[in-house]
């Protein structure tokens, strides 16, 4: 009987050795969980059996170092989850390593191909749309007309009334200030509009303009109060730009909200308007909150989606295949999606990935300890070929 008690310890060591030699060459893998093997007695009926790997005990929970990559398509999670791939078959999988890029499709994918899961962005709502393959639009981006300018800055409260009593944009003397902005029509064709201030009174500047050096007949007088912030026009005033060639007419509503008339040098801080040229793709990138992100030629960026994580009641239950990642099971429990820092999600760490949590000390002491179990049962079974010779002999 000592012979297969031996035999079985034996057995037992030999898993316990596949288990350690997988954590050590997995050290440097990304998003690698270690395993641990646990032994159990054996027994038959009364009489004791040996030993046997009873179970495997995944160290899922367990984070790994963080190494900054600076790619702006890899992700790190901080906390729980993992990233959702869909498979050729179409097995969803679930993995650590945050290694994305488009593929000729648009397809967000994973670095083995498989298909990234997400929530597209819905143009013009804040609501996320159903759980599926992330896709990016490989076409041109529509040009879109300028409708709102915003302008904020500081008209020195020095300036004093022009000696030119009548504005004439070609004369410097008949203005306190200028500033241009930039606009777009409904073709993408980029335009400049000038504002010209001009100090009428006490408390009381006109704001004259072009459009493309071309006089416009609108003036907007903005007021200010005896503390300097501005008490009149309230909100935006529409700005008729006109009609550019083979465009749509252009209007735009130019804001002056929290421009102030304050003692010192004329400033200006906000000077933006929305609208711009078509583009095209031109590169993707991740934000924290897992929005994958588009951005264009023309300078424009555009959230396609934004990339769910998975959480499991049971994590360790989780059973692990090829390319470090993990399918469910019956013992896993359901996956629950979230946005990655929403529910019971972790955040992102963008531009880094999880490398293994391997401790490659504790690794090589569990070797050491198994090396030594195995040459303790060894000699077990050297021993009892001993003994039996010895009988033998006797006999």
């Amino acid at each position: 009987m000592s012979f297969a008690i031996a035999l079985s310890g034996i057995n037992a060591i030999n898993s316990e050795l596949d288990t350690i030699s997988n954590n050590i060459a997995n050290s440097g893998t990304y998003g690698f969980k270690s395993s641990r093997s646990n032994f159990a007695a054996m027994v038959a009926g009364t009489q004791a059996a040996g030993a046997e790997i009873a179970s495997m005990t995944q160290s899922i929970e367990t984070g790994g170092g963080v190494v900054s990559t600076g790619r702006a398509m890899d992700a790190a999670i901080q906390g729980r989850g993992f990233f959702v791939a869909r498979d050729p078959s179409g097995e969803l999988m679930y993995t650590r390593v945050g290694i994305f890029q488009a593929d000729k499709d648009g397809y967000v994918v994973d670095s083995f191909n498989r298909r990234v899961q997400g929530q597209a962005a819905i143009e013009g709502s804040a609501a996320a749309g159903p759980m599926g393959d992330l896709k990016v639009p490989r076409g041109q981006v529509a040009a879109a007309a300028s409708d709102e300018l915003k302008y904020v800055g500081n008209l020195s409260a020095g300036w004093t009334v022009p000696s030119i009593a009548t504005f004439d944009r070609t004369d410097p003397l008949s203005f306190n200030s200028s500033m241009v902005s930039v606009v777009h029509d409904s073709l993408g064709t980029q335009h400049s509009v000038t504002q010209y201030f001009v100090k009428t009174g006490t408390n009381q500047v006109n704001v004259h303009y072009t459009f493309d050096g071309a006089d416009l007949a609108q003036t907007t007088t903005l007021s200010f109060g005896s503390d300097g912030l501005l008490t009149a026009p309230v909100g935006a005033t529409a700005l008729a730009l006109g009609t550019p060639t083979g465009a749509e007419p252009l209007t735009v509503d130019i804001d002056y909200t929290g421009t102030t008339q304050f003692a010192g040098e004329a400033t200006t801080t906000v000077n933006s308007s929305n609208g711009h040229s078509s583009g095209t793709l031109v590169g993707l990138q991740l934000a924290d909150d897992g929005s994958v992100v588009a951005q264009y030629s023309n300078g424009e960026k555009q959230s396609v989606g934004t990339l769910v994580l998975a959480t499991f009641p049971n994590e360790n239950a989780l059973v692990p295949t090829s390319e470090t990642s993990w399918s469910a099971s019956i013992g896993s429990g359901a996956a629950l999606y979230f946005a990655p820092g929403t529910g019971m999600a972790g955040k992102l760490n963008v531009g880094a990935l999880e490398q293994s949590n391997v401790d490659m000390t504790g690794q090589l002491v569990s070797l050491m300890s198994a090396q030594r179990n195995y040459q303790a049962n060894t000699k077990v079974i050297s021993t009892e070929n001993e003994m039996m010779q010895s009988l033998m002999q006797a006999v």
